[in-house]
């Protein structure tokens, strides 16, 4: 097998293509032949000891992977070999064979391309889980997304639109403003690069400007940093704040905001609720397969790169040059 793994701390300049020999799966496992694994902004911080979670050295980034089971380890009895499933493992899946917890593993439709069940389920889980667990989007509401040309940003205009919200969506260029307008969204709005105090005024401004006297009712924040504050004083009464990612740094904002709008500053963290809420994570999960069999949502892939291309994937993220996802392929 060929695995590009972390060695030592650093960017994807220090992932290393290996040939090694394909690990047997032990009690509770099974050995993945994979096909397909996403690209993720985590997989970024990972490899630089920043992410949630430090898996020992040496390891395989990515989380989000697509395949069939080759091999079954003690005790497995809801997969069988063969079988075509996305694991969600946090790490591991820049590889052609990979270990996955069996119980971590979805299987997936047979009409569903390994690309897609690969480019799925973080992007999709993260935004059905904010907006529906987490923000409790109504129909009719506004829903201004932050980062929106981003895997879990366009997965958020997807949703909302679904939803009955309308969307605007806030962007850096105006190539990533088309991109996000072509799939569904309602408004957009270009912010700078750099956001100072003057920058910050004016883009609240904006904000309401698009939305209305009474602001928006969810802000869904895939960037964070000094984006963040514009967009809290941009809240509607009783609005909803979803704090998704900092790409642009951890923000600080201004408690007496939540105050004096009568606003919540909520957290996502997806990874963890499908361990603490199994029950409602296979509900979300039944949900988002559905919409994608009627054709209400779909990955939009913009780039794809073979194995050995992968750490010009993740530096595209890093440097937040990509529309929608990317994805890596092993055949």
């Amino acid at each position: 097998m060929k695995a590009l793994l972390s060695t030592a701390p650093g960017g994807p300049e220090t992932l290393q293509l290996t040939e090694m020999e394909a690990p047997n799966p032990g009690p509770g496992q099974v050995l993945l032949r994979v096909h397909a694994t996403g690209a993720n902004f985590p997989d970024t911080l990972i490899i630089r000891d920043l992410y949630q979670f430090k898996p020992p050295r040496p390891f395989a980034p990515g989380g989000e992977m697509a395949g069939e089971v080759q091999a079954l380890g003690e005790g497995v009895t809801n997969v069988k070999v063969g079988d075509r499933v996305v694991a969600l493992t946090g790490h591991g899946g820049y590889a052609t064979h990979a270990l996955a917890e069996a119980k971590r593993l979805v299987p997936i439709p047979d009409d569903m391309p390994y690309e897609d069940a690969a480019c799925f389920f973080f992007t999709y889980g993260t935004s059905h889980h904010a907006l529906k667990d987490r923000a409790h989007l109504k129909a009719g509401e506004t829903l201004l997304i932050l980062g929106a040309a981003g895997g879990v940003g366009v997965a958020a205009i997807e949703l909302g639109k679904a939803a009955g919200a309308r969307v605007i969506a806030a962007v850096s260029s105006q190539d990533k403003a088309d991109f996000c307008k072509a799939a569904g969204a309602d408004e957009t709005l270009i912010y700078p690069r750099e956001m100072d105090r003057a920058a910050q005024k004016t883009f609240s401004a904006q904000i309401k400007e698009i939305a209305g006297p009474d602001g928006v009712n969810v802000v869904y924040d895939a960037v964070g940093g000094n984006y963040a504050e514009p967009a809290v004083r941009s809240l509607a009464w009783e609005g909803r704040f979803l704090v998704v990612g900092f790409p642009a740094g951890i923000p600080s904002i201004p408690l007496n905001l939540t105050l004096l709008k009568g606003c919540q500053i909520v957290g996502v963290f997806w990874g963890d609720s499908t361990r603490r809420d199994p029950k409602g994570h296979a509900e979300n999960v039944a949900e988002l397969l559905d919409m994608y069999a009627k054709g209400k949502i779909k990955p939009q892939i913009s780039a794809r790169f073979p194995l050995d291309r992968a750490a010009e994937a993740l530096e595209m993220l890093q440097d937040r040059k990509v529309l929608g996802k990317v994805v890596i392929t092993m055949d």
